[in-house]
């Protein structure tokens, strides 16, 4: 059994493998040694593999290496070509990303999507040549950065979605960063699909659903 760990900037996502198949998952908010032996339960893990967005707790290297795991860095051989310039820089989870789209799409442009704390857009080619991306907010980020840069306007939460034009402040704020976001997709996709009209799309990430 395979043990995956992707800490996040908001959340851990855990995941069993056995061979390619996905036998449990979770979202926890706090990666600690608790959470994690509870989610593994009575499974034997014979490897397995951390990518993280943040500093990770000496507690959880511990865990890695008792699971006969690796750490996910820029040291680690992926089998792609790797163009990004400052590779020490480069998110886990970008990379993590960009591996499985040329693994499940070879010979393949394809466009990634990650939805999180933040937006990420990578793009490899069909020669597997990763060439890095764009980052921009995510949904929450957007809605907290109104509010926290003006006086007057309320934190709103991520869970409505309302008309293409609000009709009250929170119906505006609401219509602003979905729409927004939706618009900057959309915009990017016909980018690359003016480039190539079979690049892969592909969508991950907590708030992509």
């Amino acid at each position: 059994m395979k043990l995956i760990i992707d800490i996040g900037n908001t959340s851990t996502k855990l995941t069993l493998f056995k061979g390619k198949k996905i036998i449990q998952q979770a979202n926890i908010q706090k990666c600690d040694l608790t959470s994690i032996k509870d989610f593994i339960g009575s499974e034997v893990i014979t490897s397995s593999i951390l990518s993280s967005s943040k500093e990770i707790d000496v507690e959880i290297l511990k865990i890695i290496k008792n699971y006969n795991g690796i750490i996910l860095t820029d040291k680690i051989k992926t089998p792609i070509i790797n163009k990004y310039k400052t590779k020490k820089s480069l998110g886990q989870d970008r990379l993590a990303a960009v591996t499985a789209a040329a693994y499940l799409y070879p010979k393949k442009d394809v466009l990634v999507f990650d939805a999180g704390t933040c937006l990420t857009i990578d793009f490899i080619n069909s020669k597997k040549e990763y060439l890095g991306g764009r980052i921009s907010p995510g949904i929450h980020m957007r809605f907290k950065a109104l509010h926290t840069f003006t006086e007057k306007l309320p934190l709103l939460s991520q869970e409505r979605l309302v008309d293409n034009i609000g009709n009250d402040t929170d119906s505006s704020i609401i219509s602003g960063v979905y729409q927004g976001i939706f618009s900057e997709v959309r915009d990017i996709i016909s980018e690359y699909k003016l480039i190539n009209p079979d690049t892969v799309i592909l969508f991950t990430g907590g708030d992509c659903f």
